[in-house]
């Protein structure tokens, strides 16, 4: 379990404001006539505020990897 938390540390750390986000859209912007089939209710934008959330930390998280790599590839070519 610490392993997996390790690794996907910035993915489950953006998870918490991506559910907020969803919850939040839902409560002041969502679909007022109920026929929206992702924003008509909250359950279903908790979710998918929770994936994009995961998804950009998952990104950034990557990112930082990349950029570590070739940091570290550098100062061994120095």
């Amino acid at each position: 379990m610490k392993e997996f938390i390790n690794k996907h540390k910035f993915s489950l750390l953006f998870l918490v404001p991506g559910i907020i986000a969803g919850y939040l859209y839902w409560r002041y912007v969502g679909c007022l006539s109920g026929t929206c089939p992702i924003t008509s209710n909250w359950h279903s934008m908790v979710l998918f505020g929770g994936l994009i959330g995961y998804f950009v930390g998952d990104i950034i998280d990557d990112y930082l990897k990349k950029k570590n790599t070739k940091k570290d590839e550098l100062q061994r070519d120095n």
